[in-house]
């Protein structure tokens, strides 16, 4: 087993010593705290190589965990660490030098983790009961996108538009109760790639869901379905879940089961495999970020 590791990934240029790659500029700090009434965005940064504000990031009520998964390209089932890493939260805004590709940022996420956060890991890998995503026999059905990339981003989360959409790039989950003791989703999608509906899939279907799809586009697409309450994940910190005698067993009347309505509504299926996954071992990692 190797040991834990450090290291400020370089750029080599010829004729000068190595340069790491990291942001011009970087401001992480603690979240405040959520209170119940709150309304608060728990997505995706904004800004940075390819959209329209590329030189700077700007990632609210950010986990380390989500931080993690985007500076090493993983998901969250593949990283093993403190349980902090899930709950705490900050706000990180992090100004990318011009030219800088989608490549090099995640290069700059790495040395942020290990220049701020202190964190030390290494790799191991672990064999995964999975579900594949593929195209179903009749072809998909999702819509490519019409939402042209160079049009500036609103600040903000992606907000509903009048016909039931979003009028920007984004996923919102709707979830009201319904009868039986089941939640009704209205999930909505707009200009998102295959790999947010696979992370999508996964956090509901709580286990790992892999793109087998080909599919390279960005996409529009709405899922509705019913969920059971006692599947819920823990919810944000600062927000109370229910007392566990006011959360229904299984209902007993199911609506539209996931896996169905995935193949149904989006003409994809999944296909139930194994798979040997990469798994970052956190050894090291304070909570309090370094000063800014």
């Amino acid at each position: 087993m190797s040991a834990g590791v450090a290291v400020l990934a370089s750029e080599l240029v010829l004729g000068q010593a190595p340069q790491p790659l990291t942001f011009e500029v970087a401001s992480v700090r603690p979240s405040p705290p959520v209170t119940p009434t709150q309304s608060v965005y728990f997505g995706p940064a904004r800004g940075g190589p390819g959209t329209p504000d590329p030189v700077q990031i700007t990632w609210s009520y950010v986990r380390l965990l989500d931080l993690l998964m985007k500076a090493y390209d993983v998901k969250a089932y593949q990283i093993s660490g403190p349980a902090w890493m899930a709950t705490e939260r900050y706000h990180v805004i992090a100004k990318v030098p011009e030219g800088t590709t989608k490549e090099q940022v995640n290069t700059m996420w790495q040395n942020l983790l290990a220049e701020r956060f202190e964190v030390v890991l290494r790799h191991e890998s672990k064999e995964f009961q999975v579900d594949e995503l593929v195209v179903a026999s009749g072809g998909p059905k999702l819509k490519e996108t019409s939402w042209d990339p160079a049009t500036p981003l609103p600040p903000g989360p992606p907000q509903w538009d009048k016909d039931g959409g979003l009028a920007s790039p984004g996923q919102i989950n709707r979830v009201t109760p319904g009868e039986n003791g089941m939640l009704m989703v209205h999930a909505v999608a707009k200009a998102q790639p295959i790999s947010q509906l696979t992370t999508s899939l996964t956090n509901q279907l709580n286990h790992p869901v892999l793109d087998k799809t080909g599919l390279v586009g960005q996409y529009d697409y709405t899922l509705d379905y019913t969920m059971n309450r006692i599947t819920l994940p823990p919810p944000p910190p600062g927000l109370a879940r229910p007392e566990p005698a006011t959360i229904p067993g299984n209902a007993s009347e199911p609506g539209p089961d996931l896996v169905a309505v995935v193949q149904r509504q989006l003409g994809l299926r999944l296909v139930r495999s194994k798979a040997m996954l990469d798994i970052l071992v956190i050894d090291k990692a304070d909570k309090i970020p370094t000063a800014n």
